[in-house]
C-alpha cells in the first residue's frame, strides 16, 4: 500500500489542520496497542458505542505516529501532529479503502455467505495460486472494519484478489461492495448464522446479494431463494446434487472413509472428481471451488490435480502449553505478509513472558520483490521487540543482513535437528509457517505432552461477550471483570491477558494466590481479591494486590501489617452486606467502620461494593430494590462521614442488563463474559467461549443382551456399536451425567452417554454415527451448551465450567 497523505484529503474531503509534508503511508492503523504504528502510519480514530480511540491519540504521538483521521483534535494536541477532521471516522476508512480499490483493475472474487466463506477462500487461494499473485482477506478479516484493511494491502504485483464480506444486518452489505467491487461473486451456504439481524431468510439473502449487483458472473448452489436477487444482466453459474438445469450439476455422490467421488457435468461433458473429504459442508465448499475453476477454463486433469491436494483449514491462532515453561502461539498453516502482522498483533496481546520468539517460513504471495518484503518483515520484528527470530527457508535467509542475531536453517527438519542445542524455556513462541514447510511438526515438538482432551477457549468470543455487555452500561461506568476460579474454568492467564489488551479497568479474583499468580506472569492491571485471608494480607501487599475488606477483624488485621510496613493510601475495598447475608458489614456495624478508618492515611477506600442475591430472577426484584436502596444509604454514610469519594459497585453480570439504574461508578462482570446468561433471549447474542473436546479412543460391537461399564447399568437391547472416550469424572465430568441422561457430539450427531462415567473414560452409542476411532468428539459446547447440561443436571453452569480438571489442556485461539 502506498498512500500519499495529501491526497488523503481530497478523498476525504476535509483539510488537514496544518501543511503535512509529502510522505506516503505504507500502514493504515485503527488498534493504539499494535507495536506496528510509527511515523508512516496513517491512524483513524473509530468511534464505538462504548469505545472512543480518540484518548489514546497523546500516546500514539508519542509513540512517533504523525498522521491522523478524527472526529475532534483533542485539547492541547493541535500544534503536535497531523489531524484530517471527518464526521465519521469508519466511513472515512471505507471511503478510503474504495478509492484504493478502484486504482486497480485486476480480477476481484468476492465471497459471501453464512457459513464456508473462510474455508473457501483458503482453498481457492491455494487452487488457484501457480497462476496468479493473489491478494486475499487475512484471516476472517470481512467485517465493516475488515474488510477496509484487507483491500487497503493490495499493491502492484497483485493480479487477482479473494475477498470475504460478513454482514450481521441490514445496509452493511452496500458499503462492502464499494470497497471490493468484486468482478466475480461467490455465495456460500446460507444457514443461520446472524439470523437475529434479519426479519426473515428473504432479507438476509437479499442483503447479502448486494455485494454482486455490479459482478459479471455469480456462482452459488442453485436456489430459487437467491436466483430472484440476481440482475438479469448477470451471468451465473449454479450448481446442484439435484437440479439437472444447472450449470454444475452432480449426478453422483459416493463415499469412502477417507474420500468422496463425484460425477459431473459442465457445457455437456460429463467428468469425475475425487475428494478428499467425506462431510456434506467440506464437499459442498469443494463443488463451490470446483466451480470457480470450470469457470475460468481449467481443464478436468488440472482441477484433480489440486482438488486431491486440498487440506483442513485451520483458520485459528491457537494458544498452548509447551516444554520448559513455554507458551506456544499455533500459526503453523499461514504465511504471508497480513497474517504475519496480525499474528505479531496477538503475540504481544498473549505474551505470558517477556522473551519473544519467532519461528518463521518463507512467505509467499506477497506480490513484493524479495528485498522489499523481507525489509518490511525486518522492520515487523524491530518494532515488535521480538527477542529471538528464527527464519526457516531459502528465501527468508535474505534477513541474515537485516537481523544480524538471527538464526537460519534451511528447511524444518535441520531446524528439529538443532531443536534441543536451542534451548527454548521460559518464552511466548510464535510458530508461522506456508503449509509446505509442516511446521505442524515443529508444535509437535514444542507442545507440551498431555491427554487427548482439551478444552478449546474461544478468545473472540470472550471479546464480543464483554462488549456485547459494555454496550450496556454507559462510557463513563468502570468495568471489573472476574477472573477467578481459573477463569470460571477458562484458563486465568490468557483471559487476563486478553481483557487487559481490552483495557478493562479492574479483574477480580477470589482468593490471593490467584492474583499472585496474574501479577507473577505480568498483568499489570489493578487486582481486587474478593475472599482474603488474614494470613495472606503479608503477600498481598508485596504483590500490589487489593483486598476486599468484609469485618472489623479483617480491617484490624490488615491496618495492623499497614502500619508496620508504613504503607500510605494502600488501597482496599469496603463490602457491604445488603442481604446477600454472605459477607460484609451490616448496617449496625457502619458506626465502628467509620470510627476505624477515620483519619486512617495507611489505607485508602478504593471502593465501596455490595452483591446482589437475586439480581437474575426477577420475581424477587422488589428485594433487589431493597439491596441498591439500602446500599444507596450506607455507601453514602461512609463516603459523607469520611469525606471519600471512592468506586461504587453493585451490580453483577445479571444486573448490568435487569437494572441498569445502579450501575454507578463501575459494575462486575462475570459469568456473562463466558457466554453464559439467565435470561434465554439474551443468551442469543452471546457466543460459547469454551468447548470440551476429546476423541474416540475405541469402538467395539456388542450384542443384544451385553452390558456396558461398572455395575452393568447398560444392557444393550440390539446389536451396537460403542465408542469409548478419554475423559471421565476425574476430569470434571458428573457421574449423574452417564446412564444415559447426557450426550456427546460426534460428526453433528447427538450420541448417548451408556452406563456409569468412569473415572477416565465414558461409554457411548453410536449405532447410527458413520464414525471411526480417531474422529472428535464434543463434551460441551454448542451441543451440548453448559446450560443444557446444568438443567439436566440440577444445578448451574458455574458448576460444570469450574469443575473440569486442570489436568485437562485449555488451548486458547482467535479466530
Amino acid at each position: 500500500m502506498n498512500l500519499n497523505i495529501v491526497n488523503i484529503e481530497t478523498v476525504l474531503n476535509s483539510k488537514w489542520n496544518r501543511n503535512p509534508t509529502g510522505k506516503s503511508i505504507d500502514n493504515i492503523s485503527i488498534d493504539s496497542r499494535s507495536l506496528q504504528n510509527n511515523d508512516k502510519t496513517l491512524f483513524f480514530a473509530l468511534v464505538g458505542t462504548n469505545h472512543d480511540a480518540h484518548i489514546y491519540l497523546k500516546d500514539l504521538i508519542g509513540k512517533g505516529v504523525r498522521n491522523f483521521v478524527v472526529t475532534h483534535i483533542p485539547d492541547g494536541l493541535e500544534s503536535k501532529a497531523n489531524f484530517l477532521v471527518v464526521k465519521n471516522t469508519l466511513e472515512a476508512l471505507q471511503q478510503i479503502a474504495a478509492h484504493y480499490r478502484s486504482l486497480f483493475s485486476f480480477p476481484i472474487i468476492g465471497v459471501t455467505g453464512s457459513n464456508g466463506k473462510t474455508i473457501v477462500k483458503e482453498w481457492l487461494n491455494f487452487l488457484l495460486s501457480p497462476d496468479y499473485n493473489i491478494i486475499r482477506s487475512p484471516k476472517s478479516y470481512n467485517s465493516q472494519v475488515g474488510v477496509p484493511l484487507s483491500v487497503l494491502a493490495i499493491n502492484e504485483k497483485h493480479n487477482l484478489g479473494i475477498f470475504e464480506a460478513g454482514i450481521s444486518t441490514v445496509s452493511e452489505m452496500d458499503k462492502l461492495e464499494k470497497i471490493i467491487q468484486p468482478t466475480i461473486g461467490i455465495l456460500t451456504n446460507i444457514g443461520s448464522a446472524h439470523d437475529e439481524g434479519f426479519k426473515n431468510l428473504e432479507e438476509k439473502v437479499k442483503e447479502k446479494m448486494l455485494l454482486f449487483k455490479d459482478s459479471e458472473v455469480v456462482i452459488f448452489q442453485k436456489n430459487s431463494d437467491v436466483e430472484k436477487f440476481i440482475l438479469p444482466k448477470t451471468k451465473t453459474i449454479s450448481w446442484s446434487f439435484t437440479d439437472t438445469t444447472a450449470a454444475v450439476f452432480v449426478s453422483k455422490k459416493e463415499h469412502t472413509h477417507e474420500h468422496t467421488g463425484i460425477e459431473y457435468t459442465y457445457k455437456g461433458n460429463i467428468s469425475t472428481l475425487k475428494i478428499p473429504f467425506v462431510d456434506d459442508a467440506s464437499v459442498e465448499n469443494v463443488i463451490t471451488c470446483l466451480s470457480v475453476l470450470l469457470h475460468l477454463e481449467y481443464d478436468a486433469k488440472t482441477i484433480q490435480s489440486r482438488i486431491e491436494l486440498l487440506y483442513p483449514i485451520e483458520m485459528r491462532l491457537k494458544v498452548k502449553k509447551g516444554i520448559n515453561n513455554c507458551s506456544l502461539i499455533d500459526d503453523s498453516y499461514s504465511s504471508d505478509f497480513q497474517s504475519l502482522k496480525i499474528a505479531l498483533d496477538f503475540l504481544e496481546s498473549q505474551k505470558q513472558h517477556q522473551k519473544k520468539t519467532v519461528v518463521l517460513s518463507d512467505i509467499f504471495q506477497s506480490g513484493l520483490s524479495n528485498e522489499v518484503l523481507y525489509s518490511k518483515v525486518a522492520e515487523l520484528i524491530v518494532s515488535n521487540n521480538i527477542s529471538r527470530f528464527i527464519g526457516i527457508g531459502e528465501t527468508i535467509s535474505t534477513l541474515k543482513t537485516k537481523l544480524p542475531n538471527a538464526i537460519f536453517f534451511k528447511d524444518t527438519n535441520e531446524f528439529l535437528l538443532h531443536l534441543e542445542q536451542l534451548n527454548f524455556e521460559n518464552e511466548t513462541i510464535l510458530i508461522k509457517g506456508a503449509r509446505s514447510f509442516q511446521f505442524e511438526e515443529i508444535v509437535a515438538a514444542f507442545a507440551e505432552k498431555t491427554h487427548e482432551t482439551v478444552l478449546e477457549i474461544n478468545l473472540n468470543a470472550i471479546s464480543h461477550n464483554f462488549n456485547f455487555f459494555k454496550s450496556k452500561i454507559k462510557a463513563t461506568t468502570k468495568m471489573m471483570a472476574m477472573v477467578k476460579a481459573f477463569g470460571y474454568g477458562s484458563g486465568g492467564f490468557e483471559i487476563a491477558k486478553l481483557l487487559e489488551h481490552h483495557k478493562v479497568d479492574y479483574l477480580g479474583v477470589a482468593f490471593a494466590d490467584e492474583g499472585i499468580s496474574l501479577k507473577t506472569a505480568g498483568i499489570k492491571l489493578p487486582i481486587m481479591v474478593l475472599n482474603p485471608e488474614n494470613t495472606s494480607f503479608p503477600a498481598i501487599i508485596q504483590h500490589q494486590l487489593e483486598p476486599e475488606i468484609y469485618s472489623l477483624k479483617g480491617l484490624n488485621a490488615f491496618l495492623k501489617i499497614a502500619e508496620q510496613k508504613k504503607l500510605k493510601d494502600f488501597p482496599i475495598h469496603i463490602k457491604l452486606d445488603t442481604g446477600m447475608h454472605r459477607l460484609g458489614f451490616e448496617a449496625n456495624t457502619i458506626d465502628d467502620l467509620i470510627a476505624t478508618l477515620k483519619g486512617n492515611s495507611t489505607v485508602k477506600v478504593q471502593s465501596i461494593l455490595s452483591h446482589l442475591a437475586t439480581s437474575d430472577d426477577l420475581q424477587h426484584k422488589d428485594f433487589v430494590q431493597y439491596q441498591i436502596n439500602l446500599f444507596e444509604k450506607l455507601s453514602s454514610q461512609l463516603m459523607n462521614e469520611l469525606e471519600i469519594t471512592p468506586i461504587r459497585h453493585i451490580l453483577n453480570t445479571s444486573g448490568i442488563s435487569n437494572f441498569p439504574q445502579a450501575q454507578y461508578d463501575m459494575v462486575r462482570l462475570g459469568i456473562g463474559l463466558y457466554g453464559v446468561s439467565n435470561d434465554s433471549e439474551e443468551q442469543k447474542y452471546l457466543e460459547n467461549v469454551g468447548t470440551l473436546k476429546s476423541i474416540i479412543s475405541q469402538i467395539r460391537t456388542i450384542q443384544t443382551g451385553e452390558s456396558v461399564g461398572y455395575g452393568r447399568r447398560f444392557m444393550a437391547n440390539r446389536e451396537s456399536k460403542i465408542a469409548t472416550i478419554p475423559i471421565g469424572y476425574a476430569d470434571g465430568i458428573a457421574r449423574s451425567w452417564g446412564n444415559g441422561v447426557g450426550f456427546v457430539t460426534i460428526k453433528n450427531k447427538k450420541a448417548p452417554i451408556l452406563g456409569s462415567v468412569c473415572m477416565d473414560m465414558l461409554m457411548v452409542d453410536v449405532t447410527e454415527i458413520e464414525c471411526k476411532e480417531g474422529d472428535s468428539v464434543v463434551i460441551f459446547g454448542e451441543s451440548p451448551t453448559v446450560t443444557y447440561m446444568a438443567e439436566q443436571l440440577k444445578t448451574i453452569p458455574y458448576e460444570i465450567l469450574t469443575s473440569i480438571s486442570q489436568r485437562v489442556k485449555r488451548v486458547f485461539y482467535r479466530e
